[in-house]
Order: C-alpha cells, then sequence, then structure tokens
C-alpha cells in the first residue's frame, strides 16, 4: 500500500510517498481503506520533533491520526460494526490506503469522508479544552486563533451549551465567526482593548501559538483560567497546556449526534491527494485556516 512517511525530522521535504506493509486490526481494533484523512497541526509538529519530549515517536514513523473509511478488517473483541460499515475515528499513520483506528464512530447520514475526516481530533480536543476551562452558561470564552478547525469547533459547542465566545482570526475570518455564533474581532496591534470591549473574559484558549499567553492571563485575570493546546512554554506563565487526549470514543460519540442534530459542522477548506501531504502541512503551519484540512484517497 502507499503511505506518507518520514525517517528524519524536519520540514516538510521530510515526507515521502513511500510503499508500507498494510497493517492489521488487532484486538480492540479496526482496519479501514481510508477515504480521507484529516490534517491537523500535531502532524507537522511532531514531523518537526517539537514532542519528543511530551509525545515521543520512532523513526522511520507514518503520518496522521484522523481518518474516514470503510471498515474491512474487525479485530478481536469488537462489536458493533462490521466490515462495509462507513466510519470516522482516529488512530495511526492515517495519510495512507489503509489505517488502523482504536477508536471510531459510524458516519452520520449525509456526510462526506473528507467533512468526517475532518472532526475526530478537533472535536475531541474542543470538548476536552471547554470542560477544562470550566465556563458554565452565561459565562464568556475567548478563543484565540478561532477559525481553525479546533476553533470552529469550540464556538459551535460553546453556543449549544449557552457560553458566550469572543473569537479572534484574521480579517477575511470574521463573518466566519460571527456565522458560527461569536463575537468576532481581529488580531494584531490593538487586539487586547478590541476584545475588553466585546466583554469581560471568564477563561481563555490559546488554539494557535502565537505567543499570545500574557495578554490572555491580562484579560482573564488568572493565568490558571488560561489553556494552551500549541504553546509549550505556556505553564511558564502560569497558564495550563492541555496535551493529553481524553475519552476519543465518548467524544466520536458526541460528535456523531452533534453533527445528525445539526448542531456541529466545520467545512472542509481544502483537500489534497497523498502526494500534496508536503503542501497540507505547509499550509496548515501557515495558519489562517478557515475549518479543516484533509488529505483525500
Amino acid at each position: 500500500m502507499k503511505r506518507v512517511s518520514f525517517a528524519e525530522f524536519g520540514g516538510p521535504d521530510v515526507l515521502h510517498l513511500e510503499d508500507a506493509e498494510e497493517p492489521h486490526a488487532g484486538p480492540g481494533q479496526i482496519r479501514v481503506a481510508v477515504r480521507a484523512a484529516g490534517v491537523n497541526p500535531v502532524d507537522w509538529r511532531i514531523r518537526e520533533g517539537q514532542f519528543q519530549k511530551v509525545r515521543p515517536v520512532e523513526l522511520p514513523a507514518g503520518v496522521g491520526q484522523d481518518a474516514a473509511g470503510v471498515v474491512d478488517q474487525v479485530g478481536e473483541h469488537v462489536e458493533g460494526v462490521e466490515v462495509g460499515d462507513r466510519v470516522f475515528g482516529r488512530g495511526s499513520s492515517t495519510y495512507a490506503e489503509f489505517a488502523v483506528l482504536s477508536a471510531w464512530a459510524h458516519m452520520p447520514e449525509g456526510l462526506t469522508f473528507e467533512e468526517a475526516a475532518g472532526y475526530p481530533s478537533v472535536v475531541e480536543t474542543a470538548l476536552r479544552i471547554i470542560r477544562q476551562a470550566g465556563v458554565e452558561p452565561g459565562q464568556t470564552l475567548l478563543v484565540s486563533g478561532a477559525s481553525g478547525g479546533v476553533g470552529s469547533a469550540v464556538l459551535q459547542i460553546a453556543r449549544e451549551r449557552g457560553i458566550t465566545v469572543i473569537g479572534t482570526a484574521g480579517p477575511a475570518n470574521q463573518d466566519y465567526l460571527r456565522g458560527l455564533g461569536a463575537l468576532a474581532t481581529t488580531y494584531g496591534e490593538g487586539w487586547v482593548e478590541r476584545v475588553r470591549r466585546l466583554g469581560q473574559i471568564d477563561a481563555a484558549l490559546d488554539l494557535a501559538g502565537s505567543g499570545v499567553i500574557r495578554e490572555l492571563v491580562e484579560l482573564t485575570g488568572d493565568p490558571q483560567q488560561v489553556i494552551s493546546i500549541a504553546d509549550l512554554g505556556a505553564p511558564d506563565l502560569g497558564a495550563r497546556f492541555s496535551g493529553v487526549t481524553g475519552n476519543v470514543p465518548e467524544a466520536l460519540a458526541a460528535a456523531a449526534g452533534l453533527i445528525a442534530r445539526g448542531k456541529l459542522h466545520i467545512p472542509v477548506e481544502k483537500s489534497y491527494p497523498l502526494t500534496g501531504a508536503a503542501a497540507a502541512h505547509i499550509d496548515s503551519k501557515a495558519r489562517h485556516t478557515r475549518g479543516r484540512r484533509v488529505i483525500a484517497l
């Protein structure tokens, strides 16, 4: 089978499309014929070696953790899913023609494979950090870097829970944020004052790692009310770094329910072929994403 891998840490040029042996589903796992794989910032951070201290990988390594596809192998002790089912979920080395998933859910009706591949990690992350932030209905949550996949999920889930959200993003994404129910403003010079004019902040999320932890602490008045998923230096300023994955099966079930009820929709901004993995990483790192980027097979 074809898969994307890297044998050394570095820039996008270390990614290669190779012929590899097909993986097989072990106990508690399924294998899918991949139709699409989600592109997440963690993918290029791992490729660059940023997470070796907290999430080490052995080289050579595959790329990707999210996928949507058709089940073609079911491991021992697995119930409720059969060969031929359409699923989306989380596993490893998903930029490939076949991938093993350790957590999955059936795809809601009407969802394309490309759309489905964009949900697993971002919804798990969104649910986890909203819970960790401890925001309640009627309170206000600030989301820095709100237009990407995780931000899109946070805005919609928070809105569903009666939480007011203020989101920062580039000028081109202001209407997008408002369409998801957020109060929107741009980042850049003067952004702290613009946020203050929109409301009192109870908690803040840093989704982009753009060096704004000090300002978020200033806005909340409490460093423990600031959570980052992208800035490993956040704890040095008293904020929290959220990098430990939560209950993925529960998150996938929640995502399927929200999608089916029309309460969650994350658009796919761009699809890339397997041969375009490097370009997908370059675009992901450049930020300014509206929704999701995926690898389509």
